[in-house]
């Protein structure tokens, strides 16, 4: 009977080993889980950074780009101003007189289409 007490008494304590290696082996495998979250959330990360200033560099030629644009368009803007105002003063005075004179300077005729009744 002892000998059976000593079998069983080594068969509970390999059976509690094997419990505590397959505890050890969850723990270890929900820590390196946890782990390669962590590594997967600095990675992604980096990579988001990386696209970020990629896109900001990009964002800054184009927006740069544009700017020299709208400037541009700006500067033509205001030169076509400037030229229709000096065509309005140097012509105001000539197209005025030109009105006036086709206004006032009436001549009166007869239409050609005009009958006298008799």
């Amino acid at each position: 009977m002892a000998s059976q007490s000593q079998g069983v008494h080594q068969l509970l304590q390999a059976e509690k080993r094997a419990t505590d290696k397959v505890e050890e082996a969850k723990k270890r495998k929900v820590k390196r889980i946890k782990q390669a979250k962590d590594e997967a959330l600095v990675e992604i990360d980096q990579y988001r950074m990386q696209r970020d200033l990629e896109f900001r560099r990009t964002q800054s030629k184009m927006m740069g780009f544009q700017g020299d644009l709208l400037e541009e368009i700006e500067a033509q803007t205001q030169e076509k101003m400037k030229d229709l105002r000096e065509n309005y003063h140097k012509h105001t005075e000539s197209q005025l007189a030109q009105i006036l004179n086709r206004v006032c300077d009436v001549n009166p005729e007869i239409h050609m289409n005009y009958r006298t009744t008799n």
